[in-house]
């Protein structure tokens, strides 16, 4: 089963990796943050590896970003991201895995769980049947 693992996290503290960007990271001593690198580095790596990685991409600053809505027939396009949020999506992985559970678990190795939210969520086939 494939999974969309979204990356939150605050538009303020913008940057990649998101996880060293956050308070609590900057707050903590350098070896901790070498640490998080390295820690992410090998999961990576793991789930590269194993097969579970598909592929998954860094996201530019939302100020970059357009939202596009068809009204009366016509498009428009407004500045910044769909929701009004203090978090915004910084990033994707897609993994193929055995179980909900087994993404669920990489997910939690993410050092963004730790600091904002990673959001997991089934893909549809191309047949667009469901889980």
């Amino acid at each position: 089963m494939r999974y969309l693992m979204m990356i939150y996290t605050s538009a303020r503290t913008w940057g990649h990796p998101a996880f060293l960007r956050t308070p609590e990271a900057l707050a903590m001593p350098q070896e901790g943050r070498d640490e998080l690198s390295e820690q992410f580095g090998a999961l990576l790596r793991e789930i590269a590896d194993s097969g579970e990685l598909v592929g998954g991409e860094a996201l530019a600053d939302p100020v970059h970003t357009r939202t596009v809505r068809v009204r009366g027939g016509s498009p428009v396009a407004t500045d910044g991201p769909s929701a009004e949020a203090e978090e915004h999506l910084a990033g994707y992985v897609v993994l193929d895995c055995e179980s909900r559970e087994r993404a669920l678990a990489i997910a939690a190795r993410f050092p963004d769980a730790r600091f904002a939210a990673v959001e997991v969520r089934p893909i549809m086939s191309t047949a667009g049947e469901e889980m």
